[in-house]
């Protein structure tokens, strides 16, 4: 299991009427935690790109528990559970406020597609091979 962590402040931007975090706005807190865990192994999504491999949103699951607040310091934990084998790969996000509390869980799979000529392809070896030693 390949596991990060990153914390965020809860920005008053990012909340609604009630003070609370918006609820559209996990998914970018997701989006930190995966950019960020994929940059702890080595790697930009840029240089991915560079290399010919995207790797857009196919699937989102979101579950709240409890609010954050305006000015929350929240951490980000980012988990892969498998290796992926085939053309998708599952982050599993979990959301804490400074209190340690959990506020919200998720799953975001990811489609692995060839840039070039839009097919689906399998995780970049030299990614894999990253990954390889935490499973």
């Amino acid at each position: 299991m390949y596991s990060t962590t990153i914390d965020i402040r809860v920005r008053y931007g990012e909340t609604d009427q009630m003070g609370y975090l918006y609820y559209g706005n996990y998914a970018l807190y997701y989006e930190v935690g995966r950019t960020d865990a994929i940059r702890q192994l080595g790697f930009t999504y840029k240089e991915l790109e560079d290399q010919g491999v995207i790797m857009p949103v196919a699937e989102l699951q979101v579950k709240y528990l409890r609010p954050a607040y305006y000015d929350d310091v929240i951490t980000v934990k980012t988990t892969l559970k498998e290796l992926t084998t085939n053309h998708k790969i599952q982050f599993h996000s979990e959301l804490y406020n400074q209190k340690g509390e959990l506020l919200n869980v998720g799953v975001t799979t990811l489609a692995i597609i060839d840039a070039k000529n839009n097919t689906r392809m399998t995780l970049p070896e030299v990614m894999r091979e990253k990954l390889a030693v935490y499973f």
